[in-house]
């Protein structure tokens, strides 16, 4: 790990040139803006983006229930949205195939590797979620089918997981001057807790489902490629973004076959992950007890790892991004924070600049109770109200913004 005289000189630096020399010019080159006003160009793709859709798009995720991995409703979403996918021109689907085995049981009485809150197995020197303060309640993961009144969501989640062959799919907006470099635009829809998974991570989902739609448009044409992954196997351990780094890290920016302009795996600028993007109505009343409407000043939080080897490019990334929430975004701000911990970019964060989008901290927020519906029968499309979707819209203009103006979009007349 750097040091703190060395990570605080490296993180001012990149704060003043985003990810870094190179890519900040390439940002400039790209939309003619620079840290300038708004683009013409990308305010009228963020335009695209509607509330109804990603609505609409969230609803289709809840047809599958909680999407648990190792189960067919699980392998008829991917399929389903591969099939949304290429249905917005986003044809050249591919699917990372490994296998799942469950670790053995965990010891009950030993401490969560991942602090307050934490579902995976990911190592301790990996994580880093802020330490807690004001009211928690309690939180885990719902096993009871009981607890779920709804008798067709109940029986939707009924099939048990399996361990075995896992998929899931990913397709790429393929860069017209820079097909070598890739941003990777993800979000996890696997879900558990005999709910629908509506927010945890429908709302994820639905959120680059939406972003692909947008840039996937015959008149959208991107200077960099940009990738959007669906992962699978998430809520046990991000095994599916590990499987995905596993595979691919190693074939990053290689030409194949040599002289053809083609790059399976272009080098990896930046990936930003999408989990939980709809609930901010504050912290738990000491009752524990909390708001039903959204709070006023609710906002979309971008969070780094500042123990990552990418730190530095990381947080010169998250304020792009909080600079693009300031001039595109049209109702909630957002937040830079520097714990970023289980969730689908812990996997890149060591190879690559990684973010997380999301409602709340992760460690200290999420892992305190400040969404009751996480992993709960409550997870559903109707808990949530139209000021919670368009607090997950907002974060998908935000991303939708931040990725045109970092890979260069332009829209063709």
């Amino acid at each position: 790990m750097r040091g703190r005289l060395g990570f605080a000189v490296a993180c001012v630096i990149a704060s003043a040139v985003l990810v870094s020399p190179r890519a900040g010019a390439q940002r400039t080159e790209a939309t003619g803006q620079g840290q300038g006003g708004p683009s013409e160009t990308v305010k009228a793709l963020v335009e695209r983006l509607e509330l109804e859709r990603y609505k609409a798009m969230i609803k289709g995720l809840t047809q599958f229930g909680d999407r648990r991995q190792g189960t067919d409703r699980n392998r008829k979403a991917v399929d389903w949205i591969e099939a949304q996918l290429k249905s917005y021109g986003c044809t050249n689907t591919e699917r990372i195939k490994y296998d799942y085995q469950p670790p053995p049981p965990r010891d009950p009485n030993a401490p969560r590797p991942g602090g307050a809150g934490a579902q995976g197995s990911q190592p301790a020197t990996a994580v880093g979620g802020g330490r807690p303060r004001g009211i928690r309640t309690k939180t885990g993961v719902n096993t009871d089918p009981n607890a779920q009144p709804d008798t067709k969501v109940r029986a939707l989640d009924s099939q048990e997981s399996t361990p075995g062959a896992r998929e899931e799919v990913y397709c790429t907006k393929i860069g017209t001057s820079h097909p070598e470099e890739m941003y990777i635009i993800g979000g996890h829809m696997d879900g558990i807790g005999w709910g629908e998974a509506a927010n945890d991570d429908g709302s994820g989902t639905a959120l680059v489902m939406e972003v692909a739609r947008v840039l996937s448009s015959p008149d959208v044409r991107t200077e960099r490629s940009v990738r959007f992954v669906l992962w699978n196997n998430e809520e046990t351990g991000l095994n599916g973004s590990r499987a995905y780094v596993e595979q691919r890290q190693g074939l990053q920016g290689k030409e194949d076959p040599a002289g053809s302009g083609r790059y399976p795996e272009p080098k990896w600028l930046g990936m930003i992950t999408h989990d939980m993007m709809l609930f901010d109505h504050g912290m738990p009343r000491a009752d524990g007890t909390m708001s039903k409407e959204q709070r006023p000043e609710a906002d979309v939080n971008i969070e780094f790892q500042s123990n990552s080897k990418f730190a530095a490019e990381a947080q010169g990334l998250a304020w792009a991004f909080e600079r693009a929430n300031e001039k595109y975004a049209t109702d909630y701000p957002a937040s830079v924070g520097s714990h970023m911990t289980n969730t689908d970019s812990s996997s890149f964060m060591d190879a690559a600049p990684s973010l997380s989008l999301r409602e709340n901290e992760r460690g200290t927020q999420i892992g305190s109770g400040w969404d009751p519906q996480w992993h709960q029968p409550t997870d559903l499309y109707t808990t949530y109200s139209d000021a919670d979707f368009r607090l997950g819209l907002n974060a998908a203009q935000t991303t939708l913004a931040a990725v045109a103006e970092l890979a260069g979009a332009r829209v063709q007349k």
